[in-house]
C-alpha cells in the first residue's frame, strides 16, 4: 500500500541534502511507507511541516528532533 508519496515528491527527497535530519527522516519514512499524516499527528505538527522537512525546505524544531530520532531508530530496526 502506498500512502501518497508522488514520484515527484520522492525525487525531491532524493535530491535534497541527506545530512539534514528532516530529509533523512523523509527518506526513511518513504522507504517504510509511513504516511505523512501519521508522522504529523505523532509529532503534533502540520502535514505541510512534515513535507517541508522531507524535501529540505525547512528543518524540524529542536523540540521535535529527539522524537524524530526515536522514530528513525524504530523504523531502521
Amino acid at each position: 500500500m502506498s500512502y501518497g508519496y508522488s514520484l515527484k515528491f520522492v525525487e525531491l527527497n532524493k535530491a535534497a541534502d541527506k545530512n539534514l535530519l528532516g530529509v533523512y527522516f523523509g527518506a526513511v519514512c518513504i522507504k517504510n511507507d509511513v504516511p505523512v499524516t501519521e508522522v504529523a499527528q505523532k509529532l503534533n505538527v502540520s502535514r505541510q511541516a512534515v513535507y517541508n522537512w522531507f524535501v529540505g525546505i525547512s528543518i524540524p524544531k529542536p523540540s521535535a528532533a529527539e522524537e524524530i530520532q526515536k522514530i528513525i531508530a524504530k523504523l531502521e530496526q
